[in-house]
């Protein structure tokens, strides 16, 4: 974890921000003594994001399932 004074934040700022994207978390240290801690934001995974199921289906046979699913039960449609 790198400490950087605020001076040194202030100069180098490109530079912390990278740090702190590779290394998870960059501390600002003021004059006086305070600390404040730069860390990279996490985006949230989408719930949509699911890997792809490979299955030996083609585009007719789920055409079918789908046809005879309408024809049996009105909900599917």
């Amino acid at each position: 974890m790198e400490v950087y004074t605020y001076s040194d934040a202030r100069q180098h700022l490109a530079a912390l921000l990278d740090t702190a994207a590779a290394t998870g978390k960059v501390i600002i240290r003021r004059r006086d003594g305070t600390t404040f801690v730069v860390a990279p934001e996490s985006a949230p995974a989408s719930p949509l994001d699911v890997p792809p199921v490979m299955a030996p289906v083609g585009v007719a046979e789920i055409i079918d399932i789908i046809r005879e699913c309408r024809e049996r039960e009105p909900a599917c449609r």
